[in-house]
């Protein structure tokens, strides 16, 4: 008899994507009916309809609202998730972009790339300069052809998928795009980064498919976007930080492996948490998946092997990392420089994942970044 899977905390009712298994009587079952007791057991099928319906648009009954929370309560409980934070439009803290070289987190200091900086060290922008010289259009094969295409992947969850999918819009209809730059997204609604470890793991075989449905190759791949999260992290920063940093190190390699072109990795962290409802990702772990970001590109700075990028320093194990855009901001008080903020309104109605207008903030967020910072654009525009 097969057996419902649930892919995260609360993300039966924050993803469309997920794997379910019904046995025969629940295929026959009849619904309840309208309006339920609040003792009644719940039916978790027509709790997914229900989330499909509003997800797509339809207004839900003040009935039917409230089934669908319960249900979403009553999941959590069963995963034995924790009491449900408590939403707010904004935390106290700053992020990442903001801090000096003085300012501390739990003993990390500021900048995107530590000391303060938001800039990569000399060296390593240097590297990074190398790197993009030799993203070119390439052939099937993956050789270099005045015919061939760039091809730029993104890698990781749900809001990675809402995301990019925006971003493929907006960009596959800029005049300023490369002609010979295919955009794919890899990303898949419940595929965090636990799920991308395995090199043999589903979303590997989904994102071949989507490589191959977009007619281009693997060996096209050499730039990708990956956004670091897991699902109902725990603990402190150095417990669910180090893991979602060994993860991600397995999924970097992993790309290596499967796209051997594969040149820059853009890494980005979650936007804001502190809207949420349920324990997915709320605050402080989506403003703390900066971090694992910054000891990833930390670690490849310093020369560890296994983040290795150039072949004269031994086996190559990874592309050259770099941030992405920066997607973090307090809720309502204006980030420093930008003025980027979230309002309730970016957030859908989990607090977790971007509403349209959310997901429209991030995809403009990602275009600007790639037309116009220096280690990106040269490949986007095409010049």
């Amino acid at each position: 008899m097969l057996r419902v899977v649930f892919l995260g905390l609360t993300s039966l009712f924050v993803a469309t994507t997920l794997v379910f298994g019904q046995d025969t009587a629940s295929k026959t079952r009849e619904k309840p009916a309208a309006k339920d007791a609040a003792s009644d057991p719940i039916d978790f099928d027509r709790a997914r309809e229900l989330f499909r319906k509003r997800q797509s648009g339809e207004e839900l009954s003040a009935s039917e609202d409230a089934y669908l929370r319960r249900a979403m309560e009553a999941r959590r409980k069963q995963q034995g998730g924790g009491p449900a934070p408590v939403p707010r439009d904004k935390t106290g803290l700053v992020p990442l972009s903001d801090m000096t070289a003085k300012d501390r987190y739990q003993g990390q200091d500021g900048g995107l790339y530590g000391g303060g900086e938001n800039v990569p060290p000399e060296k390593h922008r240097q590297a990074a300069l190398a790197m993009l010289d030799q993203i070119r259009p390439l052939d099937a094969n993956g050789k270099p052809s005045d015919n061939g295409r760039i091809v730029l992947i993104s890698i990781s969850m749900s809001n990675a998928t809402q995301e990019f999918s925006t971003f493929k819009r907006i960009a596959d209809a800029e005049p300023d795009k490369s002609s010979q730059l295919t955009i794919v997204d890899c990303a898949q609604g419940g595929q965090a980064m636990a799920e991308w470890v395995s090199p043999r793991a589903e979303p590997w075989t989904v994102a071949d498919r989507r490589i191959a449905n977009a007619n281009v190759s693997p060996e096209q791949v050499q730039v990708a976007w990956i956004k670091l999260a897991n699902k109902g992290p725990r603990g402190n920063l150095q417990e669910h930080g180090k893991k979602l940093q060994r993860d991600t190190l397995a999924v970097i390699q992993n790309a290596k492996s499967r796209f051997p072109n594969l040149r820059i990795v853009y890494l980005a962290s979650r936007i804001y948490g502190g809207y949420a409802v349920g324990n997915l990702n709320p605050e402080p772990y989506a403003y703390e998946s900066a971090f694992p970001v910054r000891w990833l590109i930390q670690d490849q700075i310093k020369g560890e092997a296994e983040l290795n990028f150039n072949a004269e320093h031994g086996a190559v194990k990874a592309p050259l990392l770099l941030w992405g855009p920066y997607l973090w901001a307090d809720g309502v008080q204006p980030r420093q420089g930008d003025d980027l903020v979230w309002k309730r309104t970016d957030l859908a109605d989990d607090g977790t994942h971007p509403s349209r207008a959310g997901q429209e903030k991030v995809a403009h967020l990602l275009l600007d970044f790639f037309k116009t910072d220096p280690l990106a654009k040269s490949w986007f525009l095409g010049k």
